[in-house]
């Protein structure tokens, strides 16, 4: 191979491996220069506007964390919307009528989103049914279980030290910290993401998660245990989604059994924007982090211009596509 030949080959690979990165570049570049202003200054460099706009993709992105491994390792997880609305029902519920303490609360919902999660992996990786069609019947099943819990209804939750009342300190999740400027579920967002990323970079598990979704075959006659790989990663995804109900609840003071439709959606763009391969075997938390970033501040720009609903949508949708469309020209590693 010539060095004409490698260097074009070296530079594409740093453009694909950087694409979420450079894509909020010029996202955030467009949106300052397309942002209302007052008194010469835009809008969208304001300190509220621009921690809001980390705050209203926390809980998105840290179901994309999650979703991030089970693409890593070629599988999708269609569950995790409704899994937040049935973890930010379990909260609410736990909280308001059954009278439990913060952290008795948080850590059922936690370890009922979890074991939701592992199921899932096990109709998977162990029966062979196809993730699409468990992580769907999963969706339909959360649901279920969120209006059985429910009554059918939302769950609204107020804060006290009488009966039918939450926690107040189950509140702070719906403040902001730091002298009262960056969200707190930015910060859990923020804590999540790092932990993901070093977990990813420096595990054995991640090691096997890459090793599962760019060859499956040979990652199992390498003595890579799959099966177990697989059933952890669907857990862990369904363990974020309840984080992100339990954040949801916090910050809306309520439970809804239909909170979260279309999360799983978001989720799934974010991890795709930020360049992580369907297929599986390639793609990174960071990459993930900037594709919810990107997401956030095109949502954002587009509502402070009051650009039409349906026009966001369109918009959203393009840039899916172009995303999943830069994959295919991705050059083979």
């Amino acid at each position: 191979m010539t060095t004409t030949e490698f260097l074009p080959g070296r530079v594409a690979n740093a453009l694909f491996r950087f694409q979420s990165l450079f894509g909020l570049v010029l996202v955030l570049a467009a949106a300052i220069a397309f942002s209302p202003s007052h008194d010469g200054f835009p809008d969208f460099l304001t300190g509220d506007n621009l921690f809001n706009v980390v705050r209203a993709i926390s809980e998105i992105g840290i179901i994309a964390v999650g979703m991030t491994f089970v693409i890593l390792i070629g599988g999708i997880d269609l569950s995790v919307g409704a899994v937040l609305g049935l973890a930010a029902v379990g909260s609410a519920v736990l909280l308001v009528d059954d009278g439990l303490g913060v952290l008795p609360a948080v850590l059922v919902v936690l370890a009922a989103g979890l074991v939701f999660g592992l199921l899932q992996g096990i109709a998977s990786a162990v029966f062979g049914i196809q993730a699409f069609i468990v992580t769907l019947a999963g969706l339909q099943v959360a649901r279920g279980l969120a209006r059985i819990w429910s009554g059918g209804q939302g769950v609204q939750i107020s804060y006290g030290d009488g009966p039918g009342e939450a926690p107040v300190a189950f509140s702070l999740l719906g403040e902001r910290t730091f002298n009262g400027l960056v969200p707190v579920p930015a910060v859990i967002f923020a804590v999540v993401a790092v932990a993901a990323i070093a977990f990813l970079r420096t595990s054995a598990f991640a090691r096997h998660v890459y090793a599962i979704g760019g060859n499956e075959k040979a990652a199992r006659l390498s003595g890579v245990a799959v099966t177990r790989v697989k059933v952890l990663v669907y857990g862990l995804s369904g363990l974020l989604a309840a984080l992100a109900g339990i954040i949801h609840a916090g910050q809306l003071n309520q439970g809804s059994p239909n909170d979260g439709g279309g999360y799983e959606l978001d989720a799934i763009a974010a991890v795709v924007i930020g360049g992580t391969a369907l297929s599986g075997g390639r793609g990174s938390v960071s990459g993930t982090v900037a594709g919810a970033l990107l997401l956030g501040v095109l949502n954002n720009i587009l509502a402070l211009n009051s650009v039409d609903p349906n026009v966001q949508l369109l918009i959203k949708g393009l840039v899916i596509v172009a995303a999943a469309g830069l994959q295919r020209l991705r050059p083979a590693p």
